[in-house]
């Protein structure tokens, strides 16, 4: 609790005692005895000390032309009250108004400590080397790239950049929402925000500050506020034409039964003064922006950044997920997975694969290089093993565009690449049909046979497609670039039900809006992609949304929703807790508004008191707001 609540607090309890006392000395008769502007005195001390912000802001709003407010509607109903001397009610009315605000802002305090935590990622400080070794304390904007920091047990990554000494446990449980903590060795990539857990490292900048994870991620976050959902600004315009209609009603409720004899005067301005209290907007217009910024909230705890309601509102109506396939469902990460050697080749795997390695050595190409990562590794030795560069002829080694590699190795012509590369040199061979990228090996004319290298599928890629289908998602694709059979064999693996593959980026967007307008306004598609050739499709979707870590700067920015850790089965998760705050503000509405109608009815007809109404306004956003909080709570299963 804040000072101010604590005080608030404070100030509502002295009163709250005050009040107690004199409804003892009322029900006595105390009181009775004295005249009616004693009375009224005894009344405003508490009163004034209660609700004098309250006639403050409504003073102020009213001057600055805005005067139909909750607090306009508090002033104008306990002046009334005062006017037909019902003090103890206008004291009453104002007591649990100034309760029901200390509650509402002490929730809308929890419910914003997820996102503050998150704000808390921000580092204060860098430490930089200079050349000579020592180390000076700087602003993390103060830092470019190039420069070296050294970040020690328990500090914050100031910037993006990659370890050049040493070795350490990192906690990226802030960004990412993953507890357990990532090993980082030299060569390894760190990003900003997360927590050094032990040991010293040494970090070159690979990003400025303004680059930086941590910096994108705290921009997205202050931005999320401000892109409402559609049922935010539904009832900002509810509102804004709700109490002006009901000040008006209340009006005229105080003015045509007293004028016409129908009721004494006295009893139409307490039935206005019910009315006022009670059609106080305050529980929808509190409550269902903050069960969308607790949905925001429970989504950043699991490591996932949604950039603000209204595209949660859209998540919540998602049924169509569309997937790229590199990087997304699967790593990334080229390695080999299978060799074949002709059977009248007289070599065996490991033979093959050196060959291969040492062809490829020149090239930084990724095929190339999970070639040679096989092969030092001793994929088929059982122990490392190393280039020798004596082997091959550097300076006959050429490369074929869009075909492969020419070299010499051993004196003779060594050929490693696709199909047509054997074709072009008049070499005869069998063609495979393996999934996965397939390098055929020819070696002094003849042919030896081919090294297969696939793209590793994701851990979770599985699982993730499985929860998406059980939480109601009905169609699941897969848009790739890649051949047709290495794509379905992924799709095969991981449970997608249509792939659509050798794509150009453009192809992408034509089959998302294809898509897209085989579906109703009450469905939506979501994309998710990680590469700088995703980003047009991520801007088409209805939901774009980004892997954080290995994504591409450009699928950050384009996307919707950035999922930090780049675990696609929290899509799921993300899904489920957007449907969650939707059903929750739905219920708000209808029991704010359902509430309020029944007791502005029994108001008007004289059959409710000024307490029911005050239960109508405090009672009702006291409930809505504790139902907006349980946004917040989500179990990730």
């Amino acid at each position: 609790m804040t000072k101010k609540q604590k005080k608030n607090r404070n100030r509502i309890i002295a009163v709250l005692v005050i009040f107690a006392v004199l409804l003892i000395l009322d029900k006595t008769g105390i009181l009775e005895p004295l005249p009616w502007f004693v009375v009224f005195a005894i009344y405003v001390v508490p009163y004034t000390i209660i609700g004098y912000d309250v006639i403050k802001k409504a003073a102020i709003n009213i001057s600055h032309g805005q005067v139909f407010d909750e607090n306009f509607l508090m002033m104008i109903a306990t002046f009334g009250a005062f006017g037909i001397q019902e003090y103890s009610e206008a004291l009453a009315v104002m007591l649990f108004y100034q309760i029901g605000e200390l509650f509402q802002s002490v929730a809308v305090g929890k419910s914003r400590q997820s996102i503050t935590e998150l704000m808390s990622i921000a580092p204060e400080s860098a430490n930089l080397l200079d050349e000579e070794g020592n180390v000076s304390e700087v602003d993390p904007e103060e830092v470019s790239v190039g420069d070296l920091l050294l970040v020690r047990a328990g500090e914050k990554i100031p910037v993006d950049g990659s370890v050049i000494e040493g070795e350490s446990f990192i906690d990226t449980a802030a960004l990412t929402g993953e507890s357990v903590p990532r090993k980082v060795a030299p060569g390894d990539s760190v990003i900003s925000g997360c927590v050094n857990g032990e040991g010293i490292l040494k970090v070159r900048v690979e990003k400025a500050y303004e680059d930086s994870t941590v910096s994108k991620i705290l921009e997205l976050v202050e931005n999320a506020s401000n892109k409402k959902s559609r049922m935010e600004n539904f009832i900002t315009r509810f509102a804004r034409y709700y109490t002006p209609i009901v000040t008006i009603g209340a009006l005229l409720l105080a003015v045509i039964p007293g004028v016409t004899g129908a009721l004494a005067w006295s009893d139409s301005i307490r039935r206005a003064c019910i009315f006022l209290i009670v059609s106080c907007p305050c529980a929808l217009v509190i409550s269902v922006p903050l069960g969308f910024f607790g949905g925001i909230g429970a989504s950043s705890k699991l490591g996932v950044l949604v950039k603000g309601s209204n595209y949660l509102e859209s998540v919540s109506k998602v049924n169509t997920v569309v997937f790229d396939k590199t990087g997304t469902i699967t790593k990334g990460e080229f390695k080999v997975t299978e060799t074949f050697v002709d059977p009248e080749a007289r070599i065996n795997e490991a033979q093959l694969l050196k060959m291969a390695a040492h062809g490829e050595s020149l090239s930084n190409h990724p095929i190339a290089r999970s070639i040679c990562q096989a092969y030092q590794e001793g994929m088929y030795q059982n122990a490392p093993q190393s280039l020798d560069n004596s082997l091959i002829d550097n300076t006959q080694t050429k490369e074929v565009s869009g075909h492969g590699i020419a070299s010499v190795y051993e004196g003779k012509e060594l050929l490693l690449g696709n199909a047509a590369l054997l074709t072009d040199y008049g070499i005869s061979f069998s063609q495979l049909d393996n999934a996965g990228t397939i390098v055929y090996v020819g070696y002094d004319g003849k042919y030896l046979g081919a090294v297969v290298i696939s793209d590793v599928i994701k851990e979770t890629a599985k699982d993730a497609i499985r929860a998406l289908k059980e939480s109601g998602v009905k169609n699941t694709v897969m848009l790739t670039g890649d051949r047709e059979k290495a794509a379905r064999d992924v799709a095969q693996k991981v449970g997608v039900d249509q792939v659509i593959a050798e794509l150009l980026p453009a192809d992408k967007v034509s089959r998302v809006e294809k898509m897209l307008s085989s579906l109703d306004n009450d469905n939506k598609l979501a994309f998710v992609g990680d590469g700088i050739n995703d980003a047009p499709v991520l801007m088409r979707a209805d939901v774009g949304i980004a892997m954080g870590s290995l994504g591409s700067d450009a699928a950050i920015e384009a996307a919707d929703v950035v999922i930090m850790d780049d675990d696609i089965s929290k899509i799921a998760s993300v899904i489920a807790i957007a449907r969650k705050t939707m059903r929750i503000v739905k219920e708000n509405i209808v029991f704010a508004l359902g509430v309020k109608l029944i007791i502005l009815v029994l108001g008007a007809l004289g059959l409710t008191t000024m307490w029911l109404a005050v239960f109508g306004d405090v009672g009702v956003a006291v409930i809505a707001i504790l139902n907006s909080m349980r946004a917040l709570k989500y179990e990730n299963k």
